[in-house]
């Protein structure tokens, strides 16, 4: 999930944001957080799930200068 972070460095990274930030603000923090990790989450869920429908109208409805004409005679 965090890439090539280890936990020494996430041990570091927490304790300068609970010297910056102090012990009781560390929740609400926390909670904020989570709040805009989920809210990224379902938006990006929405636009995958919008492209997926509009692919599949695509394929199974091809547009009419899309759709295949018989060859003209010349």
């Amino acid at each position: 999930m965090f890439g090539q972070i280890g936990m020494s460095e996430l041990l570091v990274i927490l304790v300068v944001v609970l010297l910056v930030f102090g012990p009781k603000k560390l929740p609400e923090l926390a909670r904020g957080l989570s709040r805009g990790i989920n809210e990224f989450r379902r938006a990006a869920d929405e636009v995958k799930q919008e492209l997926n429908l509009n692919l599949e109208r695509e394929t199974r409805y091809p547009r009419e200068s899309e759709r295949k004409s018989p060859p003209k005679e010349s």
